[in-house]
């Protein structure tokens, strides 16, 4: 049996540990992202997503990454300036973790293992990758990169 993915542990924007119980019940878009990325306008997007959905059940939950290029180089502060400033992002933007190899974050080896990629491999290729999550906390849906955010808007909307 796979696990409830708001209950797995996190680390939040302060550098603290937590989870994601609190949004437990949700649908939950969780992408890693990168400020000096070619999708970085995707936050363009996720932001849509976000304002749109929100009032509804909906949360994009963003997890900085610089595994791809160090394309991540910024503090939490700076990461979160970047994205207020550049992108007017409201939604949650977590602590810089990895997302592959063996200080992968709990919660995205668990992503990687409910939803794996193409031919199988549970490897994240690049930043930008999207896991949408049903309101029980399972994994639906993995979206590569090159998916835009608002392509996603239809499968958010059949599980709200």
């Amino acid at each position: 049996m796979s696990e409830v993915i708001t209950q797995i542990p996190v680390t939040l924007p302060d550098g603290t540990s937590g989870d994601l119980s609190d949004f437990a019940g949700q649908v939950l878009l969780i992408v890693n992202t990168a400020s000096k990325c070619g999708f970085t306008p995707q936050y363009k997007e996720l932001e849509a997503l976000w304002r749109t959905y929100k009032d509804r059940g909906f949360a994009v939950l963003a997890f900085p990454c610089n595994q791809f290029g160090a394309q991540e180089p910024g503090d939490a502060a700076e990461i979160a300036s970047f994205c207020s400033l550049t992108y007017d992002v409201t939604f949650p933007v977590f602590a810089k973790i990895d997302v592959n190899g063996s200080n992968a974050a709990p919660l995205f080896q668990a992503l990687k293992a409910q939803a794996p990629g193409v031919l199988g491999t549970e490897g994240i290729k690049w930043n930008f990758t999207k896991f949408l999550v049903n309101r029980a906390g399972k994994v639906v849906e993995r979206f590569a990169p090159t998916t835009n955010p608002r392509d996603i808007a239809a499968d958010i909307e059949a599980l709200l």
